[in-house]
This record gives structure tokens, C-alpha cells and sequence, in this order.
């Protein structure tokens, strides 16, 4: 455990790149085989289940630190992490260990199945035997929050230049349903094993939003363009006589899209696609709204109406395996023409259908084309160059997503409340609201987009101009505009609005806007009316 905290502590204290790919692999160059299996489940996200509320484990720290409990409560906002404020407030140990870090994962998971008392002992007997950055890591692990700065493809450099392995081929092995409780080290790392590839997907190629013209990367002929669509990104794996879904968060889904069996009957064995999964309107023969879509993602079991209402369809654009055989060296343009083949004889009732290819020969043109995205339920453009191979993860340059500018309402905030974390003195999660004649309606929640300057501008404010405390939220003076931007808006039944944002954040301040000038839920109405 203590070779595990001293990574998490050099990772944690260091932005440098090359400090922590080197600290990685001195870690998995030393540390025994089961540590580092579990190292690498938890940089990937592969924690155990959390297995005591954050509600008992604030009682026992509070209880175990002999202070009260709402003494405890006001510190932790002030801290901003839960496991953070845990390991301030204990006494000092009075004991020690030196247990590896599968000691104590194994420990927690068997806390699953045990009477509370017994949680109660074991948690505060491990609290007492280890030091403050030790409680830090370990409390992580308990509370489930358990986040370090660093990205699984830095984990699988350090892991390469550890083990002499290929750094693609590790970002591969990793890829997968694996747990450390169903394979081995030797297993997933080191040993041959033609099998366990079956059903693995490969490692996402990714974008780069593109920040500047078009025009700076040369000329359109080097260029593919094809709509961003507004999905799931997936891979269809077709390997050892079965079919695989896989979402880009490694996700197996295979379950929640039932239709994608039929793909058995098309596609080849040793064939892995690429592509986006949308909900489908056949009678219109184009994508649904992403909300339609949204109804089956957290579904374990699609029941018929939603199969009916929201069919699922790969739009394929990439080809990454044929005849078992890994494409991904080739340039786009060959992997397209074997996708083109191996789709061409695809009957028309089939759930998947080829990515279109957009004329690309004037910028200034698609330009146009991009600004008519919206009316194909796509988010914009993606550019790729024709003779990019499929990247491990997102590699600048080759592959771009040229993006719709996003929606925007002016709204009123009416709520404030404490960020946490290195935000958690300053107010930084707002509610908004649109007028509805006299009445402000409350229609979205936003916490991002605002420099350190302007939050600690509108926290100042806040603390001035409170009308009523809800626990850590604040009504406010309805004063304040904002600029709210969005990517998509659907109707919704779980908001008085009515209806519901992607990815809502401010935008900006309008400071030269009164709260009167604001939007109203006509407005809004509007917007879903159009792009809904």
C-alpha cells in the first residue's frame, strides 16, 4: 500500500508528463504482480463497489476525531474532497501495517456482505494504522471517488516502458470486460492467449476540436468530411461465430441493442466496425433525437414499445479488422473502400448503413454544408485525412471535429451553491431561469465557463445578496443575466420548464443586459420547436 500512496502522491503533486510516465513505470517495474493488476483496474476505472455510505463513514470520522458532527459538515465544504476531510480530522495513528494494496482492496470488498458494526471496526482499525496520505488514498477507494491526474494512456506508457511491450499492443489488452477478479497479471500483460481477443474492442481513435480555419490544414483533396452525428460512439466486433457492442467508455452493450444480432447474418466472422449508434427513423431513413436515444442507454432490458419507437442503427465509418486482420496502419481512404465492399451487398432493412461522404472540394462550401448540421440531427463536421492511420486514443492532427456553434438563451440566476475542491470557497453551480410572463421558471443547471476572476466576482456578490438558504443553496436576488450555450434541448417531463439542455455552461456574463431583458419559455419553446 505504501509503494501504491507514494505513486498516488507523485502523480497527484506534478503536472510534467515525463515525471509521471516515469514514476508508473518504476512503480510496475517493483511492485508485486497483484498490486500492479490492481493499479492498473483503478487508473482505467475499474474500482471496487463501494461498500459504506458517505453518510457513516462522515458520522465515524467526526466520532473517531471527537468533534461534532455539523463541525465536520462545515469543514468538509471547506476542504472540497470528502476523503480529504476524513484524513485531516483523525488523531494520529497508533499502530502500523505494511499490508500491499490488494490486502486492503480485498478487505473492502469483503466489507460488502458484513454486519455494519463489523464495517464500522474494520474501517476505523484501518484508520488508525495508517498515516495521513495513506487515509487519503484509502478513504478514495472507500467513498468510490477514487480520481488521479493521469490519463490511461499515460498508465500504458509507463506500463510499456516497464515491461519492453508495445505501447499499442498494451492499450489493446486493456481494452475489454476484465476485472482483477477474473484474470491474472501474467494473464492480461504478459501471456499469449489467442482467445481472450475475441470480444475485446480496440482502443478508440479520438478528435481534436478544430480551432482555427479549415483552411490552415491544407487542401480539401487531403480531406474526408462526414457529419458528426449526435450518438453513441461504438464498435460491432464480429469474432468466433458471436457479435460485441462496445461504447467508446468501454462499455459491453451488446444487450441493451438486441437489433444488432441481425448484423450476424452480414457481417463476416473477423470483422471489427466502427461507427455511431443512433436512434433510427426508417420511415424518414435518418437519425431520431439523441433523447430518444438516451431512454436505452442505462436499460440492462429494452422493452418492445422503446424497440419499436427507438429502433438502434450503426452508421459505420471506419473498418478496423477484415478477415481478422488489423487495419488500423492502413490509411482512411483504403479502410473506406473495404468498408464500402464489405457493406455493399447489406440489404436495405439491415441495422447498419455507410457513414455518407460529403463533397469537400471548397472549404467555403462545406463551410455551408456544416451550417446545415442541425437539420440532420448532427452536431457538425468531422475532417480526417485520407491518409491517417486509426490512432490510439486522441492524437492531434489527423482527425478533426468541426463543430456547429452552440445554442444560446439569456437567462436569470436564481440559485447559487459552493463548488468543491479547490472551488469550494466560491459559489460556482447556478440554477437559471427564463421568464414565463412575471414568473421566472427555473429550466437549467450550469457550473462551468467563467474565469477564476468572474467567480470570484459573483461569489462576493452572493454572499451580499441572499434571499433564502436552502442547506448549501442559496436563492438570490434575480439580477444577474447570463449567456447559457448548449448543444441539444428535448422535451422533458422531470422539469417545470418542460424541457432539458446537453451540455448546458455560461457562456458569458451579460452584464449589459438586465434580468427584464432576459429570454422567456417561449423563447425556449422556440428553440425545441426547431431543433428538438
Amino acid at each position: 500500500m505504501k509503494r501504491f500512496v507514494a505513486l498516488y502522491s507523485t502523480i497527484d503533486q506534478t503536472t510534467k508528463t515525463t515525471r509521471k510516465v516515469a514514476a508508473l513505470a518504476a512503480y510496475f517495474a517493483a511492485a508485486p504482480d497483484d498490486d500492479k493488476l490492481w493499479t492498473i483496474a483503478l487508473f482505467s476505472g475499474r474500482r471496487p463497489r463501494r461498500a459504506i455510505t458517505t453518510t457513516k463513514l462522515r458520522e465515524w470520522a467526526a466520532e473517531r476525531a471527537g468533534i461534532p458532527l455539523w463541525l465536520f459538515e462545515e469543514s468538509y465544504p471547506i476542504v472540497g474532497d470528502l476523503a480529504e476531510t476524513i484524513a485531516l480530522v483523525l488523531p494520529p495513528p497508533s499502530a502500523t501495517h505494511d499490508d500491499s494494496l490488494t490486502d486492503w482492496i480485498t478487505r473492502l470488498r469483503a466489507l460488502d456482505q458484513a454486519e455494519e458494526a463489523d464495517r464500522k471496526t474494520a474501517i476505523l482499525d484501518a484508520w488508525d494504522r495508517m498515516e495521513a496520505a495513506e487515509r487519503l488514498v484509502f478513504n478514495k477507494l472507500l467513498t468510490g471517488g477514487f480520481r488521479v491526474g493521469v490519463s490511461r494512456k499515460l498508465m500504458t506508457r509507463g506500463l510499456a516502458q516497464a515491461t519492453g511491450q508495445d505501447e499499442a499492443e498494451l492499450a489493446h489488452r486493456l481494452m475489454g470486460d476484465w476485472t482483477p477478479e477474473t484474470t491474472t497479471y501474467r494473464a492480461l500483460i504478459e501471456a499469449p492467449d489467442p482467445s481472450a481477443g475475441l470480444s475485446r474492442p480496440y482502443p478508440f481513435c479520438l478528435a481534436h476540436a478544430l480551432e482555427g480555419a479549415p483552411e490552415d490544414l491544407g487542401q480539401p483533396s487531403e480531406w474526408v468530411a462526414e457529419w458528426k452525428w449526435d450518438g453513441i460512439r461504438g464498435q460491432i466486433i464480429r469474432r468466433g461465430g458471436a457479435h460485441f457492442v462496445w461504447s467508446r467508455g468501454e462499455e459491453l452493450m451488446t444487450d441493451r441493442f438486441p437489433e444488432f444480432a441481425r448484423l450476424c447474418d452480414y457481417l463476416p466472422d473477423g470483422v471489427v466496425v466502427d461507427g455511431e449508434i443512433l436512434a433510427w427513423d426508417h420511415a424518414g431513413d435518418g437519425p431520431l433525437p439523441f433523447n430518444d436515444l438516451q431512454k436505452r442507454i442505462g436499460r440492462k432490458t429494452v422493452p418492445k414499445k422503446l424497440l419499436k419507437d427507438a429502433p438502434a442503427m450503426l452508421v459505420a465509418y471506419d473498418l478496423l479488422e477484415n478477415d481478422h486482420t488489423d487495419l488500423r496502419a492502413q490509411p482512411f481512404a483504403e479502410r473506406r473502400a473495404a468498408l464500402e465492399a464489405l457493406l455493399s451487398q447489406t440489404p436495405d432493412d439491415a441495422p447498419i448503413r455507410l457513414a455518407p461522404l460529403l463533397p469537400n472540394d471548397d472549404w467555403r462550401a462545406l463551410a455551408d454544408l456544416r451550417g446545415a448540421a442541425r437539420d440532420k440531427r448532427a452536431e457538425g463536421l468531422m475532417l480526417k485525412r485520407a491518409s491517417s492511420p486509426y490512432h490510439v486514443g486522441r492524437k492531434k492532427g489527423d482527425w478533426w471535429k468541426w463543430k456547429l456553434d452552440p445554442l444560446t438563451i439569456d437567462a436569470v440566476m436564481i440559485y447559487a451553491q459552493q463548488g468543491h475542491g479547490r472551488r469550494a470557497n466560491l459559489f460556482t453551480d447556478f440554477t437559471f431561469a427564463v421568464w414565463n410572463g412575471n414568473e421566472l421558471v427555473p429550466f437549467t443547471k450550469a457550473y462551468s465557463g467563467l474565469t477564476d476572476a468572474e467567480f470570484r466576482k459573483i461569489t462576493a456578490w452572493v454572499r451580499k445578496n441572499t434571499l433564502e438558504r436552502f442547506g448549501p443553496v442559496r436563492r438570490v436576488t434575480p439580477e444577474h443575466v447570463f449567456e447559457i450555450a448548449f448543444e441539444g434541448i428535448a422535451p422533458s417531463t422531470r422539469h417545470k420548464s418542460g424541457v432539458a439542455l446537453r451540455f448546458p455552461r455560461m457562456a458569458r456574463w451579460r452584464h449589459d443586459k438586465s434580468a427584464a431583458q432576459a429570454n422567456t419559455l417561449d423563447d425556449l419553446n422556440d428553440i425545441l420547436a426547431q431543433y428538438g
